[in-house]
């Protein structure tokens, strides 16, 4: 299983979720995950590396939330 997120065991209550209610959540993390990697980027331009990779964990899990909860 490639997406971390649909091995917890809450992730059932995730799909059990209305679509209205799952579609909000999903944009908003899809959301999330564009402005943490866009975050990254600039830390790493800056030469921030530890915020640079706390910034693209930041996105990469956003990104399995998303995938996991989108309807």
């Amino acid at each position: 299983m490639r997406n971390p997120v649909l091995a917890l065991p809450s992730a059932e209550r995730l799909k059990s979720l209305p679509p209205e209610a799952r579609q909000a959540v999903a944009d908003i993390l899809r959301d999330l995950s564009i402005d943490a990697r866009a975050r990254a980027q600039v830390s790493w331009r800056r030469n921030k590396g530890p915020m640079a990779v706390y910034w693209k964990a930041v996105g990469a899990y956003a990104t399995h939330l998303y995938r996991a909860v989108r309807p």
